[in-house]
């Protein structure tokens, strides 16, 4: 199920790899109407839709140091996703499930996908995928990896591979995915069989599950994920089970709302793995998708970013190291000293950048999405769908300027301003910590995490 390579083999099958999806690119398959839509199992291409054609475009205009000074890019920190993977064995279960109702069940329709659904598709996910990275998830770090050494020549090049720090959490899809970005480095070189060098480092890239006050006041806390249960259970979520269940010729109760985005995701799944336009996406329409994607929303906004303080202080150690790395990489250096590291890459989750972005005051919209507020929400910033896809990435650039050290902020290689400082997409440094000096000298994470429980309620600000 899994292939594996002889030594030597790796990066020749990487190599390959890349050059045939390159040479692909003329014939994009058929896209699902609704892929933009799959929140946090969105594919990376849907946020950046030129990659379907040449996934290892560059557009270099997305560094935007002051024109007038006189900049180089001296460091960069990433903190990226892994990458496309199988589905977890909760949902695998799920998707069983749906299987044996359609197949036993559905009565409906003469249209030729709904024979597909009932006919013709197997149930191929076994619980043993369980969440493991795909190959397609290795090409989209290989090709991250790819895009971002042509955008940084001079930091991420062959004679700094060996300066260049790697960090992952320790669950199989991100040590997969960093493997795959070190792949993609060091094709550069033309080397015959790839060095893999990273630390396995949960306590920063999994914060989430050592913060008590996170796991406790919301993980565990029937009560924090309120407004997501009644959304479930709402109408909006109601007319999208009806119209499934008449489309499949299915009773309505049969057909639950685990069920419905079990069908859903199986159209993501299919898409973001095999690159499949699958019968299973005609279920849907574009406000049904809609619907779909906002109960995904309000799950990772009440449960990982604004919605709650503590998940955004959970997100302190990684913070706090972000920024250790940034000040040394920035300090001033006598000839003599050791040149910085010129890149730090830190990979792990979905739910590693969303308390990050969060805590960094990134996607707030002024009204908090809710149940009740579906439909004045269509404008809203936060969509996991744009900000954490497969492979999704926080990129922090340093430049040496004349006016001294600059930060700029990019998200899925997309320029991003930092609350309070909009006039600028490169402010100098010395601004943003700053601007973030209530959290560099406090963000303690023991006391945030094992101190006050009133820390750990709901964001009582929104």
């Amino acid at each position: 199920m899994f292939p594996v390579f002889p030594p030597g083999r790796s990066l020749l099958v990487a190599a390959l790899s890349l050059v045939l999806t390159r040479l692909s690119c003329s014939s994009v398959p058929d896209v699902p109407h609704i892929a933009t839509y799959f929140g946090t199992k969105t594919r990376y291409e849907e946020v950046n839709p030129h990659l379907l054609r040449d996934p290892l475009s560059v557009n270099r205009t997305v560094l935007k140091p002051p024109p007038a000074e006189r900049c180089s890019p001296v460091h960069l920190t990433a903190v990226i996703r892994h990458g496309s993977r199988y589905p977890t064995v909760k949902n695998i279960r799920r998707i069983q499930k749906l299987s044996e109702l359609v197949r036993t069940e559905a009565s409906g329709g003469s249209e030729t996908w709904i024979q597909d659904i009932r006919n013709r598709w197997d149930m191929w996910y076994t619980e043993d995928m369980d969440g493991q990275l795909v190959m397609k998830g290795r090409d989209d770090l290989r090709q991250l990896a790819g895009r971002l050494s042509s955008l940084f020549p001079a930091l991420l090049s062959e004679e700094n591979l060996r300066r260049i720090s790697f960090r992952s959490s320790s669950k199989h899809r991100c040590v997969s995915s960093v493997e795959a970005f070190q792949e993609g480095l060091q094709e550069l070189g033309g080397g015959s069989e790839p060095q893999y060098r990273h630390q396995l480092d949960d306590e920063l890239m999994r914060f989430f599950e050592r913060c008590r006050g996170y796991v406790e006041g919301v993980e565990r806390n029937r009560t924090a994920l309120q407004e997501v249960e009644k959304f479930k259970h709402g109408e909006e979520m109601d007319a999208v089970r009806r119209k499934m269940a008449a489309r499949l010729g299915l009773p309505h109760h049969r057909l639950t709302p685990d069920l419905v985005e079990a069908a859903f995701f199986l159209c993501s799944y299919e898409l973001a793995i095999k690159s499949l336009h699958s019968p299973w996406c005609f279920l849907f329409d574009e406000s049904d998708a809609k619907v779909l994607e906002y109960k995904s929303d309000l799950k990772q906004y009440w449960k990982r970013s604004h919605g709650h303080v503590i998940s955004g202080l959970s997100s302190c150690p990684l913070f706090h190291h972000v920024f250790r790395t940034l000040d040394k990489a920035g300090r001033p250096r006598r000839s003599t000293d050791a040149a910085p590291e010129p890149a730090s890459i830190l990979v792990g989750h979905a739910e590693t950048l969303l308390p990050l972005l969060s805590l960094l005051g990134l996607y707030k919209d002024q009204t908090p999405p809710t149940a009740s507020n579906y439909r004045t929400q269509h404008g809203r910033t936060f969509r996991t769908s744009l900000i954490v896809p497969y492979a999704a990435n926080l990129l922090f650039v340093l430049y040496d300027c004349q006016r001294g050290p600059r930060l700029q902020l990019l998200v899925n290689e997309s320029p991003v301003r930092f609350p309070g400082l909009e006039g600028e997409d490169a402010p100098l440094y010395r601004d943003v910590r700053a601007t973030y000096r209530h959290l560099l000298d406090g963000c303690d994470f023991h006391r945030e995490c094992e101190g006050r429980a009133g820390g750990r309620g709901p964001n009582t600000e929104l």
